[in-house]
């Protein structure tokens, strides 16, 4: 799987953004602050808070004390929930869906495989939260998973 500049600088301004909930009230930070914060392109930045506005992840609030928020709870954001919002489907096989993709008798295998590793994405992607980023910790189940020492061999 690749992760997208997109996807990675969309979760890191959402991170920003989680850090400055103070319970109740939201304090929003403006794009400029999340790009120097982040190392995140001006310009770029704001096309992804775009699309993240689109998705209902993100509001944007205007005035003296404006900038942009999370338009939810962080624990209700998902890392699954941010790639779909800037980068579409976690899995797609020439633009397709994995189960809209057909095969001849031989290669019919291929789509299963393709099912099981959007499978294996969800795992994790719909389980961490934004709030789990936010806090530097992860949902037992996907920490364990990178205890296994062979998770960190670029093979």
């Amino acid at each position: 799987m690749r992760v997208s500049a997109k996807a990675d600088y969309a979760l890191r301004a959402l991170i920003e953004m989680a850090a400055r909930a103070d319970g109740p009230s939201v304090r929003p930070v403006s794009a400029e602050e999340l790009g120097k914060l982040q190392e995140i392109p001006h310009n770029f930045l704001q096309a992804i808070l775009a699309d993240l506005r689109r998705a209902g992840i993100v509001h944007a609030q205007r005035g003296q004390s404006g900038g942009w928020r999370l338009a939810k709870a962080a624990d209700g954001v998902t890392v699954a929930d941010v790639i779909r919002a800037v980068d579409g489907p976690l899995v797609s096989v020439y633009g397709l869906r994995p189960e809209a993709v057909s095969y001849n008798e031989r290669a019919d295998a291929l789509q299963r495989v393709w099912i099981a590793a959007r499978h294996s994405l969800r795992d994790v992607f719909e389980e961490v939260s934004v709030a789990d980023l936010a806090a530097g910790e992860l949902p037992p189940g996907v920490a364990k998973l990178t205890e296994d020492e062979d998770a960190w061999q670029p093979h």
